[in-house]
Parts: structure tokens; C-alpha cells; sequence
């Protein structure tokens, strides 16, 4: 199974309250991360049988947005597995769920997403992060059944703009044919 990691795109500061944090929206750069990070995975003809989000506006926003730019056309699921506070344990028992899918899109929070990313890449809860999901990064992982997981590709959203930016200003000239 592919496993896209998607961490929610900017949403700027956290609310003191709660209960007011979880209605926090997108920013103005979180909604151009979002666009950004769909148009990326459009270009790379990335497919996915599920996306699984928070239920938290911020990651159901970026959700959308992604799910809209890949021509995603089912429900966007809502799992508490993705959650900031969710546990690894959580997080599996999610992964058994959709062991069926080949492809599947996870958007989510810190410090559990990239903790579920490090964890299932070195297999050992104790071992030291080698990836930090910065908010609107996306990470694609391969993870067969009985063989270790193997990360395939990892964008922060600095890349995603960078690459959108060079494609729409190539300086390669345009040629005509006769």
C-alpha cells in the first residue's frame, strides 16, 4: 500500500481555547499550500482509494482542497486516529482499516504525524525523527505486508512552491514547428 502523509497546510496560530482551535481555518498561505501541495500530486498522477483526515476544520480543509486538485470524487473520511494526540496504536489499527486499499491519503497534525511517519519507517518507537512534517509537507511511503516500510519521495511545502514556480517560468524556449 502507498501511504501519502499530508500534514495540514498553515493555519495560523493555535487558539487557547480547545474547542476554538479545532474550528481554526486555513490562512491565506495555508489555502495556496493546500492548492500547491493538490497540483503536485495532479502533476505526479497520484491516485488514492481513500483520503482519511482530522476531523479538525484545518485538516479538512487541506483535505478538500488536495482531494479537488486529484479528481478525488468519493467522501473524505474523518478518523480521531489522525488527531494530534492520537496514538501509534491508533494509527495502526487506521492502517489495518484500509489494509485493502492500494493507495491511501492520510492528513493529519503534529506531533502524531510525523511521530506515525518516523515510527513506521524505522520500526522503533525510541529511535530519533529523521523526517519533520512541516505544515502542508507531504511524504509518500510503501508499505507491504510482512517487509519494512520504504519512503519513496518527500516534499516540504518550500519544494512544492519552488517546483510550481519553475514549471509556470520555464526557461526553456518555445519551439515551433513548420
Amino acid at each position: 500500500m502507498d501511504i501519502y502523509f499530508l500534514r495540514h497546510a498553515s493555519a495560523g496560530e493555535a487558539k487557547l481555547n480547545p474547542a476554538q482551535d479545532e474550528q481554526r481555518p486555513l490562512d491565506k498561505l495555508g489555502i495556496e499550500q493546500s492548492h500547491n501541495v493538490g497540483r503536485a500530486l495532479a502533476a505526479l498522477n497520484v491516485a488514492v482509494d481513500a483520503i482519511v483526515s482530522s476531523p479538525l476544520r484545518r485538516a479538512m480543509q487541506t483535505a478538500t482542497v488536495v482531494a479537488n486538485q486529484i479528481r478525488y470524487e468519493d467522501k473524505i473520511v474523518t478518523d480521531a486516529a489522525l488527531r494530534s494526540e492520537a496514538t501509534y496504536e491508533q494509527f495502526q489499527d487506521l492502517l489495518r482499516r484500509f489494509s485493502g486499499k492500494d493507495a491511501i491519503l492520510v492528513v493529519g497534525h503534529d506531533p502524531s504525524l510525523t511521530e506515525f511517519l518516523n515510527q513506521l519507517l524505522l520500526s522503533e518507537a525510541a529511535a530519533p525523527p529523521v523526517i519533520e512534517l512541516k505544515k502542508g509537507a507531504i511524504a509518500k511511503v510503501e508499505k507491504a505486508e510482512r517487509k519494512p516500510a520504504v519512503l519513496k519521495w518527500y516534499m516540504t511545502p518550500k519544494v512544492v512552491r519552488s517546483l510550481q514556480q519553475a514549471s509556470a517560468n520555464s526557461s526553456r524556449p518555445k519551439t515551433v514547428s513548420k
